[in-house]
């Protein structure tokens, strides 16, 4: 008697097969083989595609364990190897599934992804489609929910703005891209292929960006699409957009946000994203290496993009006359993106020329750009020595700023009572080293004012210095910057500090002549060009004309850059971003070691910032610099980071998985180690190392 046929009471057969059950996701089928635990991953597939007799490309197919989570790639596996039994139910799925990508400048695309790929490789294969070097700085992020809306509407809402018709092109790489923008058809690939060396992408006329196809491919039929469409900045076209957009209320509204972020060292389907979904490519890591206009339009463009919209929808904070010159910024870029995309700009070649140079100093990097061509005298290190007034903030105390000559050396200032007491000991001293430098600058109000939060034992020791003129506070701002990181003035960063610093004042000055002012016409909008906050201001202040007034505010802030080019001009809004005071800081709800209540932990590209979850105030500071080493217990959600000369950091995740926290400390080192003589590769397996906690 045969014994195959004869099913046992656990399930299995006599012969000691059992059935595994499988589901065809795009045939809605459900399947069942009889198999032993001794055949691998890739006999299972075979015999499958065998049985459902189907004529069809399957080589992209994989199986999905759902109850686990996990995707069987390793096909010479066993089902023995895997753990499976009679009671898994796999899923025969495609691996390249469509996803819906929100960019930085708030536009749709439906890309295809592979979703049993790494989230870390995912986003670096979707880069490449888009042309965008340096994916390390990117990642995706799930839609924030506004608690104030309800779920239904917002759904309705992004599917209305999700609806498209149209084929998928497919570039050369492992994504697919359908753009989703104003441009009825607009459909954007590229084949993913960047160098130093590649073809420019910008017009060297204007510098408006050049299709990377049309620079790749020449008369190829992809160069008759409209790829350069990454790199063009569109005007917002109305402020009820602003009004719908979410708007984070609050620094733990901010935190909430960030407890979105995806786990880079997994794969999409691990992490519970459907097809179709919705998610946001960001830059999630502000140190932007190596941004060079000429090769990177389309970052150049995403990042002015995610830089304006952190601005408009009031994510950082500025002052009024920042927000007036990041209006007249965006004013200007929308005036050139819209008449170079029209061909009314045509520049000599002189001034080509001049947008080359201006474009060489205009590379941008955290830690100060360029190394100057001139070397200087490297024997000694420069020196400041002035009158600047001093404040000690002290409690229950009302003394104000109190003049000292201060002169500053390596990266210490000494105050004394007067200039001939130079040589003496000093009245007051600081050491620099790892301090928090925050500028507080009015200048209309002609305030030039420069906080310092200098570490001590147990906490932070504030100090003002206020000084009297631009030119001065450039020098000094410049010198304390550098000082913080550890750096003199002898770094090579530091000239160009100080313009970068004169430049940004330069931008906000007001000017008082109005035969140099443009007539306001109504192609300004300005509901559209500052934050809701700014506008409300303006409503319960200025009588008349809200947008008059705001629209006279933002062209005269205008005559500061009317005379750049775009690609100028968005690199100036970038800087001017990057020159916050809360630029680059991505908080987390936490609780500290010994602490009684939770606190915010904001974490930069160079250091841990123990914050007051109701003020945002530093309370202390550690720098990655002074760091030896960090480690999480899983189990409880504590991080620990130990220094080389202070405490150890000890704190608990709240409301966020520990392993966001961990894959930013972890991400930042990893960037840090970047170099411009390295090739364009990047080690995967060395991220994995510092972000993932268990490779």
């Amino acid at each position: 008697m045969a014994l195959d046929g004869i099913r046992m009471p656990d399930g299995c057969y006599a012969d000691g097969t059992w059935e595994l059950k499988m589901h065809v996701t795009d045939l809605h089928r459900d399947v069942s083989l009889r198999v032993t635990g001794e055949i691998h991953i890739g006999g299972i597939m075979l015999k499958l595609v065998e049985k459902l007799d189907v004529k069809k490309d399957w080589s992209d197919h994989a199986l999905w364990w759902e109850k686990k989570k996990t995707w069987l790639l390793k096909t010479h596996w066993t089902l023995d190897k895997y753990g499976i039994q009679a009671d898994a139910r796999l899923l025969f799925t495609p691996q390249h599934k469509l996803l819906r990508l929100q960019l930085p400048n708030m536009k749709h695309m439906k890309v295809k992804v592979n979703f049993s790929d790494r989230v870390f490789k995912a986003v670096s294969d979707i880069c490449k489609t888009f042309n965008i070097r340096h994916p390390e700085e990117l990642s995706l992020l799930r839609k924030p929910r506004d608690p104030k809306k309800k779920k239904k509407k917002l759904e309705e809402a992004e599917e209305d703005d999700l609806e498209l018709e149209g084929p998928l092109l497919t570039p050369g790489s492992a994504s697919e891209v359908i753009y989703i923008g104003p441009v009825k058809g607009s459909i954007y690939s590229s084949p993913g292929l960047y160098s130093k060396t590649m073809t420019p992408t910008y017009d060297s006329r204007d510098g408006s960006p050049l299709s990377p196809t049309t620079a790749w491919f020449g008369d190829s039929p992809l160069s008759e699409g409209n790829p350069s469409i990454l790199a063009v900045s569109q005007p917002i076209s109305s402020p009820d957009i602003l009004v719908k957009l979410y708007k984070p209320q609050s620094l733990l509204d901010k935190a909430k946000i960030n407890q979105g972020w995806l786990d880079s060292s997994r794969s999409l389907m691990e992490q519970d994203v459907k097809e179709n979904e919705v998610l946001l490519l960001r830059f999630k890591y502000h140190s932007f290496f190596d941004l060079n206009p000429k090769y990177d339009a389309i970052r150049v463009n995403q990042l002015y993009e995610q830089s304006k919209w952190a601005i408009l929808l009031e994510e950082i904070e500025c002052t009024e006359e920042e927000m007036m010159m990041f209006a007249a910024l965006q004013y200007h870029i929308n005036k050139l993106s819209i008449m170079s995309s029209d061909n009314h700009l045509n520049n000599s070649e002189k001034e080509v020329d001049e947008v080359d140079a201006a474009l060489s100093d205009l590379e941008i990097t955290l830690e100060g750009g360029k190394t100057s061509n001139s070397l200087g005298d490297i024997t000694s290190i420069p020196e400041l020595a002035d009158y600047v007034k001093v404040f000690k903030p002290k409690k229950l105390t009302l003394k104000g700023y109190k003049q000292y000559w201060c002169t500053f050396k390596d990266i210490t200032i000494s105050c004394y009572k007067s200039k001939e007491e130079a040589h003496g000991t000093p009245a007051l001293q600081m050491n620099l080293r790892g301090c928090e430098v925050t500028p507080d600058v009015n200048i209309s109000g002609q305030k030039f004012n420069i906080k310092l939060l200098i570490p001590v034992a147990d906490g932070m020791n504030e100090i003002w210095l206020r000084c009297d003129m631009e030119k001065q506070y450039a020098h000094w701002m410049a010198a304390c910057r550098l000082a913080s990181k550890g750096k003199t003035m002898a770094d090579s960063s530091y000239n160009l500090e100080v313009q970068n610093i004169l430049s940004f004042l330069k931008m906000q000055h007001m000017n008082p002549d109005p035969q140099f002012i443009e007539p306001i016409t109504t192609d300004i909008n300005p509901e559209c060009l500052v934050s809701p906050r700014y506008l409300k201001k303006y409503k319960n202040k200025q009588p008349g004309s809200i947008r008059d007034l705001i629209s006279a505010r933002i062209l005269e802030a205008h005559q500061n850059v009317a005379q750049m080019s775009l690609i100028e001009a968005k690199m100036r809004f970038i800087q001017a971003w990057q020159s916050l005071p809360e630029f680059g800081i991505t908080h987390f709800l936490a609780k500290f070691q010994g602490g009684k209540r939770e606190e915010l932990i904001g974490i930069t590209y160079n250091r841990l910032i123990r914050m007051d979850a109701g003020t945002g105030d530093a309370i202390k500071t550690w720098r990655f610099s002074n760091m030896k080493q960090w480690n999480v217990n899983w189990e409880i959600k504590m991080v620990t980071v130990e220094f080389a000369d202070e405490p150890s950091l000890s704190f608990i995740c709240a409301e966020v998985d520990c392993k966001v926290v961990h894959e930013f400390i972890g991400g930042y080192i990893f960037l840090s180690t970047r170099a411009k003589d390295q090739n364009e590769s990047l080690d995967e397996e060395m991220f994995y190392k510092l972000t993932s906690g268990w490779v």
